[in-house]
């Protein structure tokens, strides 16, 4: 692991979750207030291009120009980046309204693979999801025309999404374990008899269906870089005591500590660290960075060897060089 220096980059809003860098170098991002702000990082300007009227994390390029938001509140959403106008793309899936919408990755026929973290509990009471151990997050994807399927069920907590550069696989995170799950395609679709479920999903698991196992923290935003790499945020260590409680507390225990006060809950410790793999899982990039002035990396965007960072709690985006 190598530790880098960080420069932080002001955003007018709390919480810049996640980080897009378009052709032109402008750098998007949403924060907890609903709002897309595009800075410029050369001159330093921001502009606010929308509200959503939700929680905007995940974002990435829609093939007519427009962005993609993941809104954790409403859904998957297409933004104009000139006039902010808003579509609202899904809101539901089989008659389930969307709880968690949080990361997504685009195939260049538009088709949309997108994750919801969690059928019980919203962003913000994401602690508790984590606490209670619920394996209710799901990988979706939706074809061009706008049909939507589920691809995969009962994730641990699912969160970033990406494509593989030749189009070949599909990565999810599962934050709750600690590793980003692979879904083989054929022709954008999966392969093969991939499971849809949480019964039995852990005896069918193989090697094959798993980029990276026991990653050093809680993975996050995941995204293929300029580079070819998937990037991985990790966006806090192991906590002790998340893991007693979702390996070896009684549903009682879990209970009793879904109703603590939240600053009494596991919180993520002070880091900042992103990592990055290749398509056959192996470790390409350790970074680290100080974390007094800024941390929690949850968002990632490599871009021609400049790594940019979001961050759920942080008023600021930041980037370190490779």
């Amino acid at each position: 692991m190598s530790n880098h220096q960080i420069t932080i980059v002001g955003v007018p809003g709390p919480g810049a979750e996640d980080v897009l860098v378009g052709d032109d170098g402008t750098v998007w991002t949403g924060t907890a207030d609903g709002a897309i702000h595009a800075l410029d990082p050369a001159g330093g300007s921001t502009r606010r291009v929308a509200r959503t009227g939700g929680r905007p994390l995940g974002l990435e390029w829609l093939p007519d120009g427009r962005l993609l938001v993941c809104d954790a509140e409403r859904g998957l959403l297409a933004v104009s980046t000139e006039d902010g106008a808003l579509e609202e793309l899904v809101t539901e899936v089989d008659g389930e309204r969307l709880r968690f919408t949080n990361n997504a990755a685009v195939a260049e026929d538009g088709t949309i693979w997108f994750s919801d973290s969690s059928r019980r509990w919203g962003v913000r009471e994401w602690k508790s999801d984590l606490i209670e151990h619920t394996r209710s997050g799901r990988l979706f994807r939706r074809d061009p025309g706008g049909r939507v399927e589920t691809v995969l069920d009962g994730l641990a907590f699912a969160n970033g999404v990406a494509l593989a550069a030749d189009g070949s696989a599909v990565y999810v995170a599962e934050t709750a374990l600690r590793r980003v799950r692979r879904v083989g395609l054929a022709g954008g679709r999966p392969s093969g008899d991939q499971p849809v479920g949480s019964e039995g999903m852990e005896a069918t698991l193989s090697s094959a269906d798993l980029l990276v196992d026991d990653l050093p923290g809680y993975p996050d935003n995941i995204a293929r870089g300029s580079d070819g790499l998937v990037w991985v945020t990790i966006a806090s260590p192991p906590d002790p005591v998340l893991g007693l409680l979702q390996t070896r507390a009684s549903q009682r225990v879990r209970a009793l500590a879904l109703r603590l006060p939240d600053a009494l809950k596991p919180a993520p410790q002070r880091t900042v660290r992103v990592q990055a793999y290749d398509g056959q899982g192996a470790l390409r990039h350790d970074l680290e960075g100080d974390a007094t002035d800024w941390h929690m990396a949850t968002g990632v965007r490599e871009h021609d060897g400049r790594v940019w960072l979001g961050s759920l709690v942080e008023p600021a985006v930041a980037w370190l060089e490779v």
